[in-house]
């Protein structure tokens, strides 16, 4: 994957593994779990809800996978390359099983849904295999491993959401978490294994995510960011009336009502179902921060609807029309896809006009990459050259340098509300944390502030990233 201009880890789809550590007074005989993530927010939001799971059953964490019991990779499908770096973490995995026989390896999420069974008979790599649906089933299955078996469920469910488990928040800043409102995905794009690996949409109920949000920010959290394949088609109804239901609009309006002083984040949204009321709850609460993420693919109508994306390429000029015109300063980023299926150089080019058009803030950048089982794979020719494919997305990414330096330039002699999340990476001297155009800031420290407060800050300069300032008197 090749990437530029990342205001956050929410969107990426193939982020590289990262531990995920907790602490638990409990113990299970001393098991140590390890478990370490690939791939979108969803992924890592799985991990904290595995976490708690077995937390309960007395496991506690570790961050080192040599000494662990139990490991866990929880794994992505969305691109070849990303599966590819999740199996050679696995033989890893296994040189270290080799010198210690009891330990248990497994394999978490999409993949394991996608490849099923392959993981245990083919490869022999793992000993257990579970789909994102089945992680209830966690203890049973480790139960049967340490009985000699090995053991996968890797059935999709129409109801689980996981509504009544707390997630245990891990690597937390204590300042930022992400919420899971809803599960699965209704949209075939011809290109997209989430359908087949994460089942059909179903919506958690209203009143655990307000709660959840609520149980965050009294514990000091300051910013939440909802969840979802296509989180504009929430759809919530009542089993008792189906005069009571709520949509992701309403739904934005209860959580940014839980405070004025905790922010609210939503990913990812779909062109076809981000509506006019959605644009409006966001300009009404100052708290609903005023980024969105819209993913266009193509700018070409024509692969649009190689892709199934259901939009074409004016609707989607208009729904960024609309967007400006309710929200004026509105940051948008978005994803696209260069040399898919029979793409030609002129549809190439409606791709860089449609980011003419737009100039994203922020753009995750990517070449087709065939997934196995897909529409795409079964009923369209991978014939695009990768030399061309290559060429288009070094082409796209320029253009996006460009934009993207022209939007951090933009912000520029203005004040930013900024919520701070700690030090900066590069010094101790520095703060970081994000615009509400969701811009990663950089200020020098000052002992009135502290991370978990707002603070406004003068940018005073600006990379193509990066905003840079002080903060304002």
């Amino acid at each position: 994957m090749l990437e530029l201009n990342i205001p956050s880890k929410e969107h990426d789809e193939s982020r590289q593994g990262e531990a995920l550590v907790l602490d638990s007074s409990k113990n299970n005989d001393g098991r140590k779990l390890y478990v370490e993530s690939y791939g979108c927010a969803m992924n890592f939001s799985d991990s904290e809800i595995v976490a708690s799971i077995l937390s309960e059953e007395g496991f506690i964490t570790t961050p080192d996978f040599n000494e662990a019991d139990v490991v866990f990779i929880n794994t992505c499908s969305i691109r070849e390359n990303a599966e590819t770096r999740v199996r050679n973490r696995l033989k890893e995995f296994s040189a270290s099983k080799a010198k210690r026989p009891d330990m248990i390896v497994g394999v978490l999420g999409c993949m394991a849904e996608r490849l099923k069974s392959k993981f245990l008979e083919e490869e022999k790599l793992v000993d257990l295999v579970v789909g994102p649906d089945a992680y209830r089933d966690l203890p049973n299955l480790i139960n049967k491993v340490d009985d000699g078996s090995k053991a996968v469920n890797v059935l999709l469910s129409r109801e689980e959401t996981y509504a009544d488990i707390s997630p245990v928040r891990l690597n937390s800043n204590g300042i930022t978490a992400f919420i899971s409102i809803m599960r699965g995905c209704d949209n075939m794009c011809s290109f997209c294994v989430v359908p087949f690996t994460r089942g059909r949409e179903r919506s958690r109920d209203p009143f655990s995510i307000v709660k959840e949000a609520q149980d965050l920010f009294d514990a000091g959290y300051r910013e939440v960011t909802l969840l979802g394949q296509n989180v504009d088609s929430y759809k919530w109804k009542s089993a008792d009336s189906e005069e009571i239901s709520v949509n992701f609009a309403q739904l934005l309006e209860k959580v940014a009502l839980v405070s004025p002083d905790l922010r609210v984040r939503f990913s990812t949204s779909h062109p076809k179902d981000i509506t006019d009321e959605v644009l409006y709850a966001m300009a009404k609460y100052e708290n609903i921060c005023k980024y969105i993420h819209l993913p266009v693919q193509s700018g070409n109508t024509r692969i649009l609807e190689v892709m199934n994306r259901t939009y074409d390429r004016e609707w989607y000029m208009e729904k960024i029309n609309s967007i400006r015109r309710i929200i004026p300063e509105c940051a948008i980023s978005t994803d696209i896809i260069t040399g898919f299926c029979s793409e030609t150089e002129e549809e190439h080019q409606d791709t860089l006009s449609m980011q003419e058009f737009v100039k994203y803030e922020f753009a995750y950048m990517f070449s087709y990459s065939e997934r196995p089982g897909t529409p795409a794979a079964k009923k369209f020719k991978d014939d695009v050259p990768e030399d061309v494919k290559k060429r288009r997305l070094e082409e796209v990414i320029a253009l996006q340098q460009i934009h993207g330096n022209y939007r951090t330039q933009q912000r520029v002699g203005k004040v930013e509300k900024v919520l701070i999340e700690g030090f900066s990476k590069k010094s101790k001297a520095d703060y970081c944390g994000r615009s509400d155009q969701n811009f990663m800031v950089v200020f020098p420290v000052s002992d009135e502030y502290k991370p978990g407060q707002y603070v406004n800050v003068l940018i005073e300069r600006a990379t193509s990233a990066t905003l840079i300032g002080k903060i304002a008197q």
